[in-house]
């Protein structure tokens, strides 16, 4: 947790230390007020209280009484902004580490946890900083300045004051002790909470389809039980601290005007009497401010082990450093002479996979070619895409774009000469325009020329549009290119989203176009149409493809078979039906032999 705090900004470590102040002016204010009781007291024991006396007195008590309330309220408003701007913080750190992740650290964690991690476990240290940080600061204050006034009193006051505290810090020690298990099962158990409610949110159609609705209720509703347990364990656990908190401080009272009335019949004289009645009430009140100072440390100890296992989870993933780092170039050579991209003997395994997913990988993209890829699902197609774009580096060999490895790009410069649209078309809660337009260097013009540059901009759109085929269904709509679109996509059906996808891939216009299987949800008009105007309006583009379907593929310039993650045949369509026995396998699997 002590980690954590180097995220603290100036203007939080300055709120500290005004808490810090201000708890000890209202620390200050509380024990000030038993000295003006004790004497009130010994004044109305003694026969001879005045108005002028109580008023007096009284005046001082309600003055300490305002001054540490108005101590208490500008405290916890300091306390209150500090945990709110650190959690901010925190949110946001968290949020560019997780996005700056590979797609490696991103399988470590996992999505669910990933998202606990950022909203719930901060939540638990924005709480602790707002409850925690006046008691950690007062508590002690509060606790030693009592038990100083309370030194000078009678023995026995303070051996009885002794005795309680030990009972209470015994208490807390073993409570603590049994329940912080629990409260580190907690937080696991919430990313399996997440994880079983977002499975079945976002699969809620197949759920629907398989009538498995039942099964995602069993799965949700043990983990759900298991969360109840352990919620219910730690607070049975932790509520057994107030009753005895109730008692020792019942106790103690009761202890402290025992004693008293042992001490004054033992005292001589009434003078004597009179000022053990005053010290008795005096000390009743500091003995419950030492066993208040104990009972808000207990409160701390109740939520800290919470907060150590978030705190924990939260620095976890901040300390992970991602595999993938960004290199130092920042200018792509496009000259011509190099290809555009180039394998040289790569091999490349996930983490979690047995075996290569690619090995001996060795082949070149000539600029403005169509390069194809097709093999059997797992051969390692898209694998290609994810080390282009560096979303995984390899294992061994190279991959180079315009002629230099893309471990020496810098990031932002490499994929932004790649138009990518990806295997799964992704779309984000908007409209239309905002999604095609998503990521593109060029957004909405701010130039000289608004008005010239807008429209420049809807030409850009319209044609990508037309090229992926999307304008046909996108002007049907009432609202055009700003028609919503719901989370996902949600709202357009497998085909439409494939065409949008396409089109924020050609809005882009990247140097090098990637098609990851982005035409299986087209119909065959509509594929050949889409490949026919790319060919038309990007003649001069690279372009890469990745698909299942022969007559997507058949008229690339080079087509690439590729069978458990090697290739077994690199030629033109005619060519490979000849010389690769994968290639004819799938082709006439697909088409008779008069279309092939």
């Amino acid at each position: 947790m002590i980690k954590l705090l180097k995220y603290l900004k100036k203007r939080d470590i300055l709120y500290i230390a005004f808490c810090a102040a201000l708890v000890v002016l209202q620390v200050y204010c509380d024990l000030t007020m038993p000295d003006y009781t004790s004497k009130l007291t010994q004044e109305v024991a003694a026969g001879m209280p005045t108005m002028n006396s109580v008023w007096k007195n009284g005046g001082f008590m309600l003055a300490y009484a305002l001054g540490s309330m108005a101590s208490a309220m500008l405290c916890g408003y300091f306390a209150a902004a500090t945990a709110a701007n650190f959690a901010k913080t925190l949110r946001k750190v968290m949020f560019e580490r997780v996005t700056s992740f590979s797609a490696a650290e991103m399988n470590k964690f996992g999505v669910p946890s990933l998202i606990t991690r950022t909203t719930n476990d901060v939540v638990q240290m924005q709480t602790f900083i707002a409850i925690g940080l006046q008691m950690i600061i007062k508590a002690p204050v509060l606790a030693v300045w009592a038990i100083c006034k309370i030194s000078a009193s009678a023995v026995e006051w303070t051996a009885a004051t002794a005795a309680v505290v030990c009972v209470i810090v015994v208490t807390v020690g073993v409570l603590v002790g049994v329940c912080y298990p629990k409260f580190k099962q907690i937080q696991k158990l919430t990313d399996g909470l997440n994880n079983a409610m977002r499975e079945s949110v976002t699969g809620v159609r197949v759920v629907r389809a398989f009538n498995a609705e039942d099964f995602q209720t069993a799965k949700f509703e043990d983990v759900n039980e298991k969360v109840k347990r352990n919620q219910l364990f730690t607070a049975r656990g932790m509520g057994l601290m107030m009753p005895i908190m109730q008692m020792c401080m019942n106790g103690l009272t009761l202890a402290v005007y025992w004693i008293g009335a042992a001490l004054i019949n033992e005292a001589a004289g009434v003078p004597s009497r009179v000022a053990l009645l005053g010290d008795m009430a005096a000390f009743t009140q500091y003995a419950m401010q030492v066993v208040m100072a104990f009972m808000m440390l207990i409160m701390v100890f109740m939520i800290t082990p919470r907060c150590i296992v978030s705190a924990r989870r939260i620095h976890e993933v901040l300390s992970t450093h991602r595999s993938v780092r960004s290199g130092a170039v920042t200018e792509v050579n496009a000259d011509g002479k190099a290809p555009v991209v180039e394998f040289r003997n790569v091999a490349f395994a996930y983490d979690h996979g047995e075996g290569k997913a690619v090995s001996d990988i060795s082949f070149t993209v000539e600029r403005g070619q169509t390069v194809a890829f097709i093999g059997a699902t797992g051969s390692g197609k898209t694998t290609l895409v994810n080390l282009i774009e560096r979303f995984y580096d390899v294992n061994e060999g190279e991959v180079l774009f315009n002629g230099l490895n893309v471990k020496q790009y810098d990031e932002e410069v490499l994929r932004g000469r790649i138009s990518l649209a990806s295997q799964r078309a992704v779309l984000f809660k908007g409209d239309i325009e905002y999604n095609v337009i998503y990521g593109a260097d060029e957004r909405r013009a701010q130039g000289d020329d608004a008005e010239a540059d807008a429209a420049a901009d809807a030409a850009r759109l319209a044609e990508a549009l037309d090229v992926a085929c999307a304008a046909e269904f996108v002007d049907g709509l009432d609202e055009g290119v700003h028609a919503p679109v719901a989370q996902d996509g949600s709202n357009f059906s497998g085909g439409q989203r494939q065409r949008l996808s396409i089109a924020r891939a050609v809005y882009k216009r990247g140097e090098l176009m990637i098609f990851d299987d982005t035409f299986s949800a087209l119909d065959y008009k509509t594929d050949f149409s889409v490949r026919k105007k790319l060919r038309e309006k990007f003649a001069d583009a690279t372009v890469l493809i990745i698909a299942q379907r022969i007559g997507t593929i058949m008229n690339a310039d080079k087509i690439i078979v590729l069978d458990e993650g090697r290739i077994v045949g690199c030629d033109k369509h005619k060519e490979l039906l000849e010389t690769c026995p994968v290639y004819n396998e799938i082709a006439c699997s697909q088409l008779s032999k008069e279309e092939l």
